[in-house]
């Protein structure tokens, strides 16, 4: 069975940057990545599959592009 994972920037002060996400289009969730260790968590403390493929994807971006994006799509 695949999965589609989808995130939107919502916050990024110098500290951390802040996406929700979620499974098509339900952003129901929030990732926070640490700009300067690329450490990902998410709020709710469960850092499951989908937090894992979504902030993965992110930080490929940030190291290809070197900005963090405003939206990215993670689909299997």
């Amino acid at each position: 069975m695949g999965m589609m994972v989808v995130a939107r920037r919502v916050d990024a002060p110098p500290d951390e940057v802040r996406y929700e996400f979620g499974f098509e289009d339900r952003f129901d969730r929030v990732l926070i990545i640490d700009p300067k260790t690329l450490e990902a968590s998410v709020t709710d403390g469960d850092f499951n599959a989908a937090a894992s493929a979504i902030a993965a994807k992110i930080v490929n971006s940030w190291r290809s592009a070197g900005d963090f994006p405003q939206r990215m799509l993670f689909a299997s």
